[in-house]
């Protein structure tokens, strides 16, 4: 069955209950922004609050605690360290610690770049520009990105072309913007030499992509969550991520190639094997149900459910195509109830995600 066809049976399918509300941007002056969570308030505060002295003096903390090498760690709320925990970071800023992973460095980016559209204080370009070094310093020649840049010393996985929780797709949505010049980026008026450079790593990049998914049968299919970064083979990293089809990660990977103004053939054929794969891969009538334990422990359960909107695996084997899930143990097993309590409820075993990429898709065919 042609590709059109699959994905208009799968679309109908779907019964997506987003229930999304768009994100109020209207600035309330007398609101404390700076509890909020970091993410949310780096990417989903209003455009006036940036102009503050609230949030200056969050970029203050930012430009402190910035690595010498020019990228940041992670799981850092800036907007709510102390004198104490600034002072601690800036005196570790020549560790190794800078990364990717968690949206680390490019949400950084993000914040100072709205700061500095607003203020136009020097010290936060120099750090964008420092930020804008590391990132296409950290890129490997074959185009993909590690997790940390430098490797974490012990953690074989650390340097892998890491696809994980959207590192990659991060990175190159965030060089796309600036490459597009769109606001704030415009604003940094980066030199010739550094745009050329950025077109570069992100066709770079794109070509790791394409080069990255899984072939089966002579078919494109989708990614794994990482991949050597020498071979490009999809790689395990910690013992409950194992090598497999990613049914999470690679929907991201998917709707950033259909992003793509003008795709070349090779991209076109990249998003048909994966919508394909997608559509191969859903899970009907399933649903995943919160609940409480006669213990009063809470735990998740998959139910049978008529209604349910789709769903798809984290993992899927590479050799059966089906769904597994791994404990500590790192021995695959055929449902979450079967591993243990603690990795059970603390990770993403199923994704809706790549309904996304369906709904996408006809208007997507419809442009090229």
């Amino acid at each position: 069955m042609p590709v059109k066809n699959i994905v208009i049976l799968c679309v109908t399918a779907l019964i997506v209950c987003r229930g999304l509300n768009a994100q109020n941007s209207r600035y309330e002056p007398e609101k404390n922004y700076l509890r909020s969570n970091w993410k949310q308030l780096a990417s989903g505060a209003p455009a006036e609050w940036f102009a503050s002295e609230d949030a200056r003096s969050v970029a203050e903390k930012l430009i402190r605690t910035q690595k010498t090498i020019g990228g940041w760690g992670k799981n850092i709320n800036y907007n709510r360290l102390n004198a104490s925990e600034v002072q601690d970071l800036e005196d570790r800023r020549d560790a190794i610690g800078a990364t990717f992973d968690n949206g680390a460095t490019i949400t950084e980016l993000k914040f100072l770049a709205r700061v500095y559209e607003r203020c136009k204080d020097d010290r936060y370009k120099k750090a964008m520009e420092n930020g804008i070094r590391y990132i296409l310093t950290a890129q490997y020649k074959s185009g993909g990105w590690p997790q940390f840049f430098p490797a974490r010393k012990g953690v074989s996985y650390s340097s892998h072309v890491t696809y994980n929780d959207n590192a990659m797709v991060n990175i190159l949505g965030f060089l796309k913007s600036i490459d597009n010049n769109e606001r704030p980026y415009s604003a940094l008026d980066l030199p010739q030499d550094t745009r050329l450079k950025i077109r570069n790593a992100i066709d770079k990049g794109i070509e790791c992509i394409l080069k990255s998914q899984i072939i089966v049968a002579g078919k494109p299919t989708v990614w794994c969550a990482q991949h050597d970064e020498v071979t490009l083979l999809p790689a395990n990293a910690r013992a409950y991520e194992l090598a497999s089809f990613s049914g999470s990660e690679s929907a991201g990977i998917t709707l950033f190639l259909m992003s793509i103004a003008d795709p070349s053939k090779g991209v076109s054929k990249a998003v048909e094997g994966a919508v394909r794969w997608f559509c191969d891969h859903e899970i009907r009538n399933r649903r995943l149900k919160n609940m409480v334990t006669d213990a009063g422990e809470k735990d998740i359960i998959v139910i049978r459910d008529s209604t349910a909107a789709p769903l798809w695996a984290r993992f899927y084997d590479l050799e059966t195509g089906r769904p597994f899930f791994c404990g500590r143990d790192g021995v695959k097993k055929g449902s979450i109830a079967e591993i243990e309590y603690e990795r059970r409820v603390g990770y993403s075993w199923y994704s809706g995600a790549p309904s996304k990429v369906l709904e996408k898709y006809a208007a997507w065919k419809a442009r090229r």
